[in-house]
Formats: C-alpha cells, structure tokens, sequence
C-alpha cells in the first residue's frame, strides 16, 4: 500500500495552489488526527504517556540533574516531576500534544519521555520537543529511533509541511544532535522564554520541511542500522 507520504507526493502534483478545492483535497488525504497511538519500532516502542503505568519507571530515571540542566523545568522531586507530566496530558486533552514514554523493547524499561507540542493543525505542522533520556540509555539507539519514529508519524500520517525543534542556545550537544540528523538550523530567539529557575533563556530553533524529510529519513534509517 502506498504511504500517506506518496499520498502527499500525488497531492501537490495533483492539486495546484489555484485550485478552490485544494483544502479539501488535503483533508481528504490526510487526518491530522492528534489521538493517543503506539509507535512501534525494532528497539523502541513510543507509547502514550500513561502516568498509572509509566510513572514510577520515569521516576527511576527522571531526577537526575543532569537531565534538567538546559531545561525551562526542573524536576527534582517526584512531585515536580507528576506536575510536570500532568501538564503534559492537559495539553493533549487540550488538542495541543501528544506526549509520550519511551520504552526499550529489549529490557521493558521506560527509559525516557518525549512529546509533540505545539500542534497546528490548520498549518499542519508539530513540535518535538521536551525530550530526556534516562542517563544509561543516552548516547544508544533510544533517541535516534525515538526520532525516526515520531518523524515518520509527523510526515507520513499527519502530513505535516513542518516540524519544529528547539532548545537552549547554550545546549551544544542538543544543537549538535539536531544538526547531525538533517534539521535546518533557523536562528535564535534571544530571552525567548524564563524557566523555572527565573533564567532568561535563548532559544535556537531547528526544522524540517516535508520536502527535506526523505533525506532525513534515510539518514535516519542509516543511523538506526549502526
């Protein structure tokens, strides 16, 4: 069957920008329906954050410091770290997010958390973002395959003509990341956002456009077979 991505390939040869159908020829190939669903990869399985069943495994590894020191939040207690992830479910009963745990497939352990934010689904387009990993599992297959998945839903799903990423300018190894998989770095936000902490942070934001994701994606694919 062919994807929704050549689905979309079809679309704009099909569809010129004078057409006075060209929305509802859109919709009628993609939903950009913002609902809980599993992702499912070789070593990672991108589940819907599900606090009755995740909580306690994010708490194991999401009170590290480290995980929160280029952050806007910091969660240093369990009670931080509930707050901030029922915030996260208020935002997708709100239609805004899609957050999720990762999981290893081979161990079964919830080994991160991630999300998409920002979701417009009139311009098509998402966020990925609020992502940490577990410190054992940095630096491994999770995030990368984490990325591929999430990119793979945004573009071959939903649709999306844009999906963003940010993170504090200060934050080498996350700008490093971003670039090593293909995103296009925008520029810098300066005093962008006060975290919790009171700290005036600037923000740098990547992206990737729907016509830069096949080459994304067999980056993606190469990395994940290492």
């Amino acid at each position: 069957m062919p994807s929704r991505f050549m689905a979309q390939r079809r679309l704009d040869r099909g569809c010129s920008l004078a057409s006075p159908n060209i929305q509802a020829c859109a919709r009628k190939i993609f939903d950009m329906n913002v609902a809980p669903v599993t992702l499912e990869g070789r070593r990672v399985r991108m589940e819907p954050l599900d606090l009755a069943r995740h909580f306690e495994g994010l708490c194991a590894i999401g009170l590290d410091p480290e995980l929160w020191r280029w952050t806007l939040n910091v969660c240093a207690t369990p009670d931080e770290l509930r707050e901030y992830l029922e915030t996260a479910l208020a935002e997708q009963q709100a239609g805004r997010a899609l957050p999720f745990a990762t999981v290893d497939v081979a161990s079964g352990r919830v080994v991160g958390c991630t999300r998409f934010g920002n979701i417009e689904t009139k311009h098509r387009k998402a966020e990925i973002g609020w992502t940490w990993v577990g410190r054992e599992f940095q630096r491994s297959h999770v995030n990368t395959e984490a990325k591929y998945l999430m990119l793979t839903h945004a573009f071959e799903t939903w649709g999306c003509v844009r999906v963003e990423l940010k993170t504090n300018v200060l934050n080498q190894k996350s700008r490093d990341a971003m670039l090593r998989i293909g995103c296009v770095e925008e520029g810098v936000l300066r005093q962008h956002m006060i975290g919790d902490t009171g700290v005036k942070r600037d923000t740098v934001y990547y992206s990737i456009l729907d016509r830069e994701w096949p080459a994304v994606k067999q980056r993606l694919e190469s990395m994940r077979s290492l």
